[in-house]
């Protein structure tokens, strides 16, 4: 596998980094703007001594790469562009986009024109991730294998977020009082994206009819000082996030989701509770790590992209996810 990596933050060099060091492959080409012209070696170490990263894509040899891994935004139109000319560059595409993982229900043209895109260039586009990507979609959907008839979903997924990437705890508020948390989550800068597309996915792989939905808010506020990454945050500042999405049929609540992360979080845990037949509950004590498993399930996923049909995908198309360990050897 010969990669491109798009985007250079914490999760992109982390990927980068992690790829290199499972030595499945060489990374030949990386581009992110605000390091364009640095050797790839002053972010990742193991990288080649003479790659440099580009500025942008068009200023890229790609013609050795297969794939191309994106960890740039959260929304589909912010990365709509670079899938679309690393398609048009006959590359196979994995990304961190938390929308990515079911377009279809905010950006449904958008996604009718990868989906194109993608089959012209015979080529696959996925997006993944630990949550949106598995934890909260992939893994309850597939939890159901065994059930002769599903009622309701519940998944959550609460987290401890000390020592997460700081753009994480950023986008969860923590430092911030709570005049600037309202006002940031208003304009819709503050918040963990993906909660409603993973809704989605659970109600369209599992023929629920989503009559109407919500997604909602809530800081998690600092009874006592805590430390973070990000300084001390003090009492009555805001330590993270907590939201959740519903959807029903009807009258019926069929999916729940619940997410949580903050500074401090006393008991993380993450869950599965299928109310069916027969009924089933999955728990994961203590949660799972967020940035190491979103990196594994990126780098896990770049495998499947070349085994399935061309088009924009999801994982419920690809085979079940599986750690790609390093080569013997």
């Amino acid at each position: 596998m010969r990669l491109i990596q798009v985007g250079l933050g914490p999760m992109g060099v982390r990927a980068a980094a992690e790829f290199l060091e499972r030595d499945v492959g060489p990374i030949v080409g990386a581009v992110d703007p605000a390091h364009a012209g640095r050797p790839l070696r002053d972010l990742v170490p193991s990288a080649p001594a003479e790659l440099r990263i580009s500025p942008d894509i068009a200023s890229l040899d790609t013609t050795r790469a297969q794939a191309a891994l994106v960890t740039t935004a959260s929304t589909v139109p912010l990365v709509f562009d670079t899938l679309r000319e690393l398609l048009d560059r006959k590359l196979h595409v994995v990304s961190s986009c938390e929308e990515l993982s079911f377009p279809w229900l905010r950006h449904p043209i958008m996604a009718q024109s990868l989906d194109q895109r993608a089959i012209r260039s015979r080529r696959t586009v996925l997006g993944t991730g630990v949550n949106p990507g598995y934890l909260l979609d992939t893994l309850p959907v597939a939890l159901t294998g065994v059930c002769r008839e599903v009622r309701h979903v519940e998944a959550g997924r609460i987290q401890n977020a000390h020592g997460r990437r700081i753009p994480f705890l950023r986008k969860i508020g923590v430092g911030l009082d709570l005049d600037t948390y309202h006002r940031e989550r208003a304009a819709g800068a503050i918040g963990h994206a993906g909660l409603p597309e993973s809704l989605h996915f659970i109600a369209h792989y599992l023929s629920f009819q989503i009559d109407r939905w919500e997604e909602t808010f809530a800081p998690v506020v600092a009874e006592a000082e805590r430390a973070s990454d990000l300084g001390p945050i003090a009492a009555g500042q805001v330590a993270g996030i907590h939201q959740e999405a519903r959807g029903w049929t009807g009258d019926d609540q069929v999916v729940h989701l619940i997410f949580r992360a903050s500074v401090g979080e006393p008991d993380p845990k993450g869950w599965v509770d299928l109310e069916a037949d027969p009924p089933v509950r999955c728990v994961f004590p203590g949660g799972v790590d967020g940035d190491a498993a979103t990196t594994a399930m990126l780098l896990n996923a770049l495998g499947s992209v070349r085994e399935v049909e061309p088009g924009l995908r999801t994982m419920a198309d690809v085979r079940p996810p599986r750690a790609q360990l390093r080569r013997d050897g």
